[in-house]
């Protein structure tokens, strides 16, 4: 006989994805700090009358209750946490696209409790009106980084993926989709000294490794966007993350007309 669920009460959480299951109510994706990630129905959500419609938006930090033994639970209530305001513009689509990695990694009812640390923090940090692009790409790319590191899918980033020799500091290397870091001609775009990677290695290893991987992707983030982004599809399957295409094709639209 199948245990019952207890009802859980209050949970830190952000909703990543929502869309419709009837006429009134909402399937809601939702990432929690205790339970992971998991799918939540609404009832009555999509009423113009219900507390529940301005509250679950994605982004935002809430306090989440539900209950119900089936695989989609049944939200009882909604509460938003405050903080922070909803990213906006360039902002805005980075934490879109952080809760589509999210949807393509992290498996359901998988607790995370550290990334969904480092999820909040970066999450915050693109809220606040004043990141700079440079900020904002370094803020990316250590997510990225501590995601698959959660996942267990970033090789060991101090030694060489073959020979698992360690990297020499001068010496330049690139990252492969399967077999970890390959030493490459010094003139490869593609790709960081060894000291670089080595500095990612220890940052991801911190005690406050959210904000050391932050640091220590600052000077490399344009660099490292080209080698990560082809991990991301190798280890999920997905060959074009919708938002980034969304991010393009903006970007697109705002270059003057020659």
């Amino acid at each position: 006989m199948r245990a019952k669920s207890p009802r859980v009460t209050d949970e830190p959480a952000f909703v990543l994805h929502r869309y419709d299951w009837s006429e009134t109510s909402l399937i809601v994706d939702v990432f929690s700090r205790s339970e992971g990630r998991l799918a939540l129905v609404a009832k009555g959500a999509k009423r113009p009358s219900s507390q529940l419609r301005p509250i679950l938006l994605p982004l935002q930090p809430l306090l989440l209750s539900w209950g119900g033994d089936a695989d989609i639970k049944t939200l009882r209530a909604a509460h938003w946490c405050g903080g922070h305001v909803m990213p906006v513009g360039d902002a805005l689509l980075m934490g879109i696209y952080l809760n589509e990695l999210l949807l393509s990694f992290v498996p359901r009812e998988d607790p995370y409790p550290h990334l969904f640390g480092h999820y909040t923090r970066t999450v915050a940090a693109l809220a606040d009106r004043g990141p700079d692009p440079t900020t904002r790409a370094a803020l990316v790319r250590a997510w990225e980084l501590l995601l698959l590191q959660a996942c267990g899918v970033l090789p060991q980033l101090d030694m060489e993926g073959s020979s698992l020799h360690a990297l020499h500091p001068h010496r330049t290397y690139t990252l492969l989709e399967q077999g970890g870091l390959m030493e490459v001609d010094a003139h490869e775009r593609h790709a960081l000294k060894g000291s670089a990677w080595q500095a990612l290695q220890t940052a991801l290893c911190a005690p406050d490794a959210w904000a050391a991987t932050l640091e220590a992707c600052r000077p490399h983030a344009a660099p490292l966007q080209p080698l990560l982004r082809r991990l991301l599809h190798q280890h999920s399957g997905v060959r074009s993350f919708k938002t980034r295409q969304v991010m393009l094709d903006t970007q697109a639209l705002a270059r003057p007309s020659s």
